[in-house]
């Protein structure tokens, strides 16, 4: 019976993962898009610059991390807000909390030039390109 209702065909024919993705066709797949930032990265010749998008923190919320050739971004905001009336009975009580994360390859980067700014909820990084090595020519001696 469940063969002739106009179901996605899959591998169990399951109304509950028609439900699903309906779901996910809805919302969009939240499980990819929670814990990240928006980022553009631009190309502009001898250097990267990376933008990312963190609006509500404050610069203090915001870690930029390097281990290797990573690049680590997170920021995390915690926010309590309380309304009390005159018997200190709660009226209004909200918690909101929020963290994002995001790691970046910074291969080729001269890392001890990168340079950061957090302005009007943007965080730009400056990523200066590496010199390019010259190849090392050595002339052996025959004996």
């Amino acid at each position: 019976m469940f063969d002739l209702m106009p179901f996605a065909k899959n591998s169990n024919n399951s109304v509950f993962n028609y439900l699903d993705d309906l779901e996910s066709n809805f919302f969009g797949d939240l499980s990819t898009n929670v814990s990240q930032f928006r980022t553009d990265v631009i190309d502009k010749g001898d250097h990267y610059e990376l933008k990312a998008d963190l609006p509500g923190f404050e610069k203090g919320e915001i870690k930029i991390d390097l281990k290797n050739d990573t690049l680590s971004i997170s920021a995390e905001h915690k926010e309590e807000k309380e309304e009390k009336d005159d018997k200190g009975t709660y009226v209004r009580r909200e918690r909101k909390y929020g963290s994002f994360f995001r790691s970046f390859d910074v291969t080729g980067i001269d890392q001890t030039k990168i340079d950061a700014e957090y302005k009007d909820g943007v965080l730009s990084l400056t990523l200066p390109k590496e010199a390019p090595k010259e190849p090392k020519s050595t002339e052996i001696e025959i004996r």
